[in-house]
């Protein structure tokens, strides 16, 4: 293992389909991983290297090398090396249990099975088996094994669907294909088997949305880019079966190259007590050196009188050699200021504080039955001491599903509720929910609250039934019928599954569509619409359309999108009507919601075939071919006419907004780093309450190059400096020209609210070495921070960055493959055992299931354990300190002897047994006490305890009993029991303890009476509370939007348009017609009719059949 050769650096990959003897000579790794530590043969010498890193392991070491000297030592090696081992010991299994799980996560990871075609068979193999050039086999719903270039697919051209939610968090699927020469090859195993092509492609990397590579094959060559590549940690969907050739494996996937290394952490309590053992230990030279030079004056003094007694000679020992070893013996003697019982108890501690949140049952998610895990346990304090937390967004933060919530049509609300006195749904006590159950096509689970939406769809309201049918056929929806008959949806985005969703609920359903149609049923009638053209999707239109012609003849374009690129393109007899939906978008974004504008716009034939005419010119054009088509779609998206707007939740976790609320007051930074689009994670900060209308300014960086994110970073510091001078009555902040640096002071200077919004792009340029000082000043400035399609590997070098400079703790917390690089970055990292696997979890630190926990992680058990662990530090401190300086105060009167004032014995037990229990008591116990008394039964039965536990030890180890057992051992026989029948004995105990506590109870007192902390003052409130009468709490309200903000966002994927007209994506079977357009009626009552039946007193029924043909 250890002599085993150094692979070469791969500049280049060259992989051979179906020959693992030509793939073996390049050494590729294979599929197994790797998350765990150690293995048997290094587990040893690593972990006994990470536990000397302690100082104080390091300090005890060498003290029981000097008691094995027995020219200085007066106490035994023994006393030293039985807890030093111990606590080694001690450690190391627990390491060791943490590290078993590790593997034990791994063998789960590395046994799943796929099937691998081998010889002419497919076989089930683990998946650490698979090598790369193997060629294997998916199927619908199985996660991807290894970072596959994809043959072929169940679906028409080689296409297939998947979902990347785990490696950037996006839940809407993604289209890959296969190369045409492949595609053919199908599931046919016996060409599969012989095929024998050639990748030649990079080597290697963390790129997640970048491939190159050449396929050689039949004496032919074809590019390969990331749409042929469906990396490892996706899921198929919507796709029966495909096959891949493995490309990387194990950990060359881009996966793994993002997920980061397993690193050792240690909190700043075991920084500071390596700190602190390195004063004490110069604490104790320099009392050994005052002891030793005393030591020296002694013998030279006083010492040559007791010489002749002694039988020592002049040349055997002078003054100064007695105190050199007098030095040292001291050294050994006062060492128990800092013994070694201070670090098992310190275990014992974390250990009962892991319990503690285990056990915790308001940490309990009782929908999953999952509790809170502490999955180590030497981090705990440091969750009292988190400045930066660094959040992932789908699945954290949001529950990755969306719900239609209101909608505006034609300048009216849907949506709300309101009685006979106008008043909104805040007010009234519950919303009645519509009942869709007697719609055949519905789903259960859905729910509207408004019922004049049906009354308007009832009375045939045109605009309604226009904005219905737009939303049932501006989309790029695939519908599939199950084997039970039931209507399905196969979504590209959530936030059309919402929309197409809710549509079908009123009554517009999309039915079917082919490359040249799309069939709804509108209110019971099937109508089919021709459909003409399909104007894309993509960031920088941010709007989608269709032209489809009617029954009737007419042609209309739909288009949905962007209010604030919509109503650029309206027509301006839509004046009143703009101000009135923009008036309702903006409080839909108050709400939270995600809003789109919805309009549409009728063609004139000889127009609209101009227009297509002049569209298939630019799609043969090879000059400029992108930006004709651009600029012939803006000529047909204008002069529209508004119809309204939708709003859809995208749904929080319970709990998210008011854990924001409390973390931001606790003085907590929060970063939103998210692999999702700029749109959606501004619009969850906003529902989040991270995002506030009342932020002086967000501040949104772009930039294409390193110049112009460097340029907009600093425009945007000098706006937040320019606006603090102006509002500190000319307190002028200095500012350096080259570059700023940025304190402390400066930042608490800072007094208003901003927020720094930042994409990936531009975040790669931010995080080079000479812009990413930029970037830290000004989102340290910040409140809050969110960062937009980021890769894993940038979420690691955020919170690295953070780390590095700022000094301050970091916590990330995601619930995703993609979020496990910045978990293991962090000081601290929790997983969400969520939608997304349990990789999250396995290389955290922490993990529970909902993010409302982390409230009371950081602020209940994060807050105690760090008080717990400095008062414990402290009270240890003190009773070693009182008891080893007795030593010192004795040696004035020993001679300078190193002889030791106790007996043997009490030195032994002393921190053991005597005085273990109160304080292990406290570190374990003790609360931040408002409204209970300080003494419980637990600090009555350790301190009585530990007391009684003294008195019974002394006596036995002083009775006769054991000095007939042991006479050498215990030689102070009736001792105690004739001590302690005199009365001096007991009050010199009483005036003792009396003038020990005294003090300190005189100043606790006035402590509280002059300068009472936060916790002595709520004390206080809650007394005057119980006596006063409690206030009624008052319902929270719904937020507001004071000024005018777009709810925009829309999580789809370009190109999905392209593929519907091309009929790629479609199966050929069982396609309607396509000369002649078709609109039948059913001849049975229609479900609309029967749902307003039950929703009004008026009963209507209509039964007709009718044909309509374009």
């Amino acid at each position: 293992m250890f002599c085993s050769k150094k692979k070469p650096l791969e500049v280049e990959r060259i992989v051979k389909a179906n020959d693992r003897e030509y793939n073996e000579k390049f050494q590729y790794a294979d599929n197994r991983i790797h998350t765990s530590k150690y293995n048997i043969l290094t587990f040893l010498p690593i972990n006994l290297f990470e536990q000397f890193q302690r100082v104080a392991n390091a300090y005890f070491l060498s003290l029981l090398i000097l008691q094995l000297i027995p020219e200085i030592s007066s106490l035994s090696w023994f006393t030293t090396i039985v807890p030093l081992v111990l606590v080694i010991t001690m450690t190391a299994v627990k390491d060791a249990t943490d590290d078993y799980f590790r593997h034990k996560s791994d063998n789960q990871v590395n046994n799943r099975q796929s099937e691998v075609l081998i010889g002419n068979n497919l076989r089930k193999e683990k998946w650490m088996n698979v090598k790369v050039g193997d060629i294997i086999k998916l199927e619908n719903n199985q996660f991807i094994a290894a970072d596959l270039l994809l043959l072929s697919s169940s679906e028409p051209h080689g296409l297939c669907y998947i979902e990347t939610a785990e490696l950037d968090g996006e839940t809407n699927l993604k289209v890959r294909h296969a190369l045409s020469v492949t595609s053919a090859l199908g599931e046919d195993i016996s060409r599969l088997a012989k095929f024998d092509g050639i990748v030649v492609c990079e080597a290697p990397n963390n790129k997640l949305d970048k491939f190159t590579g050449v396929l050689s094959w039949k004496d032919s060559k074809h590019s390969l880019n990331n749409e042929k590549i469906i990396l490892r940690g996706c899921v198929l969907r919507n796709t029966s079966w495909c096959f891949g050739m493995v490309i990387f494996a194990g950990p060359d996937t881009k996966l793994m190259q993002n997920s980061g290394k397993t690193k050792f952490k240690r909190t700043s309590i075991d920084r500071l007590m390596n700190t602190l053992v390195l004063w004490i230990f110069g604490f104790l030279v320099c009392l050994g050196i005052i002891l030793a030079i005393g030591n020296s004056i002694w013998e030279s003094q006083v010492g040559d009188q007791f010489r002749a007694f002694l039988f020592w000679n002049e040349e055997e020992k002078n003054s100064s050699f007695s105190g050199f070893l007098t030095f040292w013996s001291y050294i050994i003697i006062l060492n128990t200021v800092v013994p070694i019982s201070l670090y098992v108890s310190v275990e014992v501690i974390r250990l009962g504080h892991s319990y503690f949140i285990n056990w915790d049952r308001k940490m309990y998610y009782t929908e999953r039955a999952t509790p809170a895990e502490a999955r180590t346990t030497t981090l705990n304090e440091e969750l009292g001491q988190i400045e930066y937390v660094f959040s992932d967004k789908t699945g954290t933060l949001t529950q990755n599903i969306m719900t239609f919530k209101k909608c505006s049509i034609n300048g009216r609300i849907y949506g709300e509720v309101h009685n006979d006195m106008d008043q909104k749904p805040d007010i009234i006590k519950k919303k009645k929910p519509m009942d869709f159950s007697v719609n055949p096509q519905g789903d259960k689970t859905f729910q509207f609250s408004d019922h004049c939406l049906m009354e308007s769809i009832k009375l045939g309201d045109p605009k309604v039934h226009e904005f219905l049918r737009l939303l049932a056929l501006c989309h790029t929806v695939m519908s599939e019928e199950n084997s039970a008959g039931q209507l399905t949806y196969q979504v590209q985005s959530p936030d059309e599954g919402a929309l197409v969703t809710a549509a079908r609920h009123l009554g517009f359903i999309f039915k079917s569509r082919t490359p040249e149609t799309i069939t709804i049923e509108e209110l019971g009638t099937l109508v089919t619409y021709q459909l003409l053209a399909f104007l894309d999707f993509n960031n920088i239109r941010k709007r989608m359309s269709v032209i489809v012609r009617n029954p009737e003849g007419q042609i209309k374009l739909y288009s949905k999108g962007a209010d604030t690129i919509l109503f650029e393109k309206l027509h301006p007899s839509n004046e009143d009507l703009l101000t009135l939906t923009s008036d309702h978008i903006s409080e839909f974004a108050g709400e939270g919601l995600r809003t789109l504008a919805i309009a549409y716009r009728d063609l004139d034939d000889k127009y609209f075939k101009e227009w297509q005419k002049m569209l298939a010119e630019a799609n043969t054009a090879t000059d400029e071919r992108d930006e004709r088509i651009a600029g012939l779609y803006e000529e047909i998206e204008k002069d529209l006419m508004l119809l309204g707007a939708t709003a859809v939740e995208d749904k929080l976790q319970e709990g998210v907004i008011e854990t924001v609320t409390s973390l931001l007051l606790a003085n907590v930074k929060i970063w939103v780093l998210t692999g999702d689009k700029q749109e959606t994670a501004i619009n969850i900060g906003y529902a989040c309450n991270m995002l506030t209308d009342d932020m002086n300014e967000v501040f949104i960086i772009a930039g294409n190059t390193a110049v112009e994110v460097r340029e907009e970073l600093r425009k945007a510091k000098e706006n937040v400096f320019g606006q603090n001078r102006s509002s500190s009555n000319g307190h002028v902040v200095f500012e350096k020209k080259q570059q700023l640096e940025l304190e402390p002071v400066i930042e608490e200077t800072i007094t208003g609210d901003y927020a720094l919004i930042i994409n990936g792009h531009s975040l790669a340029h931010a995080l080079e070495s000479d812009v990413k000082n930029d970037l830290l000043e000004l989102a340290c400035m910040c409140k809050t921070v969110v960062c937009c399609r980021v890769t894993p590997l940038q979420k690691a070098q955020v919170v690295e960055l953070v780390k590095k400079h700022r000094n301050a703790v970091t916590l990330a917390i995601g619930d995703g493959a993609n979020d496990v690089s910045m978990i293991k970055s962090a000081h601290i990292g929790i997983g969400i055992s969520g939608q997304e696997g349990l990789q999250a979890v396995l290389a955290s630190d922490y993990s529970f299931a909902q993010f409302r926990y982390l409230q009371r992680l950081l602020l209940v058990h994060g807050r105690w354990s760090y008080f717990r662990m400095c008062k414990f530090l402290c009270y240890f401190f003190y009773k070693n300190f009182a008891f080893t300086l007795v030593h010192f105060w004795f040696g004035f009167f020993c001679g300078f002897s190193a002889q030791t004032v106790y007996d043997q014995w009490f030195i032994t037990l002393f921190n053991i047994v005597y005085t273990s229990l109160p304080v292990l008591a406290m570190g374990i116990f003790d609360q931040i006490a408002l409204d209970t008394s300080y003494w419980t039964v637990i600090n009555h039965v350790f301190i009585w305890g530990s007391v009684a536990m003294y008195f019974s030890i002394l006596l036995t180890m002083h009775s006769n009993g054991l000095f007939d057992v042991f006479p050498k051992q215990f030689p102070f026989v009736g001792n105690a029991r004739h001590s302690l029948t005199q009365k001096c004995i007991w009050l010199v105990i009483l005036l003792t303890t009396v003038a020990s506590v005294i003090p300190v109870l005189a100043f606790r007192f006035l402590k509280v009476d002059l300068f009472p902390t936060l916790s002595d003052q709520i004390r206080q409130w809650q007394k005057a509370q119980r006596k006063a009468r409690p206030q009624r709490r008052q319902r929270p309200q719904t937020r507001r939007s004071s000024s005018r903000r777009s709810g925009y966002a829309f999580a789809h994927q370009e190109g999905y348009g392209e593929l519907i007209t091309s009929g790629k994506n479609m199966r050929a079977k069982n396609l309607p017609p396509t000369s002649g357009l078709e609109k039948t009626l059913s001849n049975s009552t229609s479900w609309i009719e029967n749902l307003c039946k039950k929703t009004t007193d008026t009963v209507s029924s209509f039964n007709h059949t009718k044909t309509v043909k374009l």
